[in-house]
């Protein structure tokens, strides 16, 4: 018999608008990689216009999967969102280890990659050393977190807030590169152009380009959801598409071609352009500039992955007794306040794993001992090592996630759809297909490291296990429905449906 999901705490109450939604995933996509990128993009191409082209190109590959997320959020928008899905379309296995992943390998890593760009330009900043960069990226983690844990709207002001001054800053490097620049762009490259270099430039394009699905998490916390979901996705996801195209050019008009392809603090570069007559302080200033230009976007990366994040997890403790604590919503503060702790501390510790020299130590006699080989930690940054650990199990469920629409639309013939892929099943195909070269690219990007995120995907198969023989006191109790309240909010249980629960004596065997 089809249960309503299990619910912990007050409920979850629908306090977020459509700009509010749409800032998370500005805020979240919109990180260090725009600063960053670029320049190893127009090094592996042969023209400018083929650079930009690559933006565009991803751009609406993103689209489209925005396009995909926006149908499954709709039909399904409960708390979760990619686990609610996952769980619906295999099974509760999948959706368990989907959640467990999530929590040990990929959003954790997420944060703390952000965290350590954070910390990279706070030590560039203030002049100090190193080591030092592992001490701003803790701070960020836990004040966030902590911000987070005392309410929505608290942590949705923050998000707003830099989000704002994220865009205005990026404001100044297109107004600099339009009005200030000189460009030549007719130059000649020296680059032959080839698939495998194009591959590589789409592939750190793509990256720079994450997180825009992270929306679908908060489904159920948005007001007026089934109209408002679509239009988040699309709002925010065709926001990002216009940023970075505009930013990229601005890059291109304000150094050039070549100028651009051999910068190595790109927006620093162009942000230099009107202060040219000041000479060497001119210099200082700009970098001081870029300096906190990424680091206000890296805390808005943090601050909306920690937002949404927590989420996921609260989802999978409301269907599985051995994180019940995990759903536990805060009565009055109306958070997911374990959620958001138990995220906190894991991310704190993977910093120091991958940033501390104990840390590094530590996992290096682990690879050794389970004869997986050496691991070089020489000229890898702590953003590169964690990206190294989840960028192949991120691509796997991203990828179960583009063919659960399949499923889904099979499983699922009679439910109401508010909102439909258009060009079915194209659109849908093409999204599975881009997620699936991805997948080949992470691999082959991890190399070693990509086992760490692996092994902890399979940790999870014998807490599915335990999960499986535990019961929960609450088991034999009737079942709270996801307790929505506020104008607007969704209604995630139609009488006789069963939207995506993962309860443990469901879908699972």
């Amino acid at each position: 018999m089809d249960q309503s999901p299990a619910s912990s705490g007050p409920g979850i109450r629908a306090q977020l608008s459509l700009w509010d939604v749409v800032s998370i995933i500005i805020g979240i996509v919109v990180g260090a990689g725009i600063y960053q990128t670029p320049p190893e993009v127009f090094q592996k191409v042969s023209s400018p216009w083929i650079g930009l082209g690559l933006w565009v190109v991803a751009g609406l590959l993103c689209m489209i999967g925005a396009l995909c997320y926006a149908e499954l959020a709709t039909t399904y928008p409960r708390t979760g969102g990619d686990y609610v899905y996952l769980t619906r379309a295999y099974g509760a296995p999948v959706g368990f280890l989907y959640g467990w992943t999530q929590l040990a390998a990929i959003q954790t890593t997420n944060i703390g990659m952000m965290a350590f760009v954070f910390g990279d330009y706070a030590i560039r900043l203030w002049g100090l050393e190193r080591s030092a960069a592992v001490y701003f990226a803790l701070l960020a983690v836990i004040g966030l977190s902590l911000v987070n844990v005392f309410g929505v709207v608290l942590g949705k002001g923050t998000q707003n807030v830099l989000t704002t001054a994220k865009i205005l800053g990026l404001g100044g490097i297109l107004a600099a590169g339009l009005f200030w620049g000189h460009p030549d762009l007719t130059t000649p490259s020296r680059v032959e152009p080839s698939s495998a270099l194009l591959g590589a430039a789409l592939v750190r394009v793509f990256f720079t380009y994450g997180g825009w699905n992270d929306a679908a998490f908060v489904a159920a916390e948005l007001r007026n959801g089934r109209r408002n979901i679509p239009l988040a996705l699309i709002l925010g996801t065709g926001a990002v598409i216009l940023i970075y195209v505009l930013v990229n050019a601005a890059y291109l008009l304000g150094l050039g071609f070549e100028g651009a392809r051999a910068s190595q603090a790109i927006a620093a570069d162009v942000l230099e352009l009107p202060l040219s007559h000041w000479s060497a302080e001119a210099a200082k200033l700009s970098s001081q500039v870029m300096c906190l230009l990424v680091m206000i976007s890296a805390l808005g990366a943090v601050n909306g992955l920690i937002f949404t994040s927590s989420r996921i997890y609260a989802a999978l403790g409301s269907d599985h007794s051995i994180f019940a604590r995990l759903g536990q919503w805060h009565p009055a503060w109306g958070s997911p306040i374990w959620s958001l702790v138990t995220q906190a501390a894991i991310t704190v510790t993977m910093i120091l794993a991958v940033g501390s020299t104990v840390g590094q130590e530590i996992l290096r006699a682990l690879f050794i001992r389970l004869h997986l080989g050496e691991v070089s930690w020489q000229g890898q940054s702590g953003f590169d090592s964690l990206l190294k650990c989840s960028a192949p199990v991120f691509w796997f469920f991203f990828l179960l996630s583009g063919i659960s629409l399949f499923v889904l639309r099979y499983k699922d013939r009679a439910k109401e759809r508010p909102f439909s892929v258009p060009l079915f099943p194209i659109i849908p195909l093409i999204f599975c297909a881009t997620c699936g070269y991805m997948l080949y690219s992470g691999i082959q990007y991890a190399d070693k490291l990509g086992l760490v995120g692996g092994g902890l995907l399979l940790a999870g198969v014998p807490l599915w296990l335990i999960s499986r023989k535990r019961r929960s006191i609450h088991a034999s109790q009737p079942i709270p429905a996801v307790g929505l309240v506020g104008d607007g909010a969704l209604d995630c249980t139609e009488p006789g449906s069963n939207p995506g629960s993962g309860r443990e004596d469901q879908d699972g065997g």
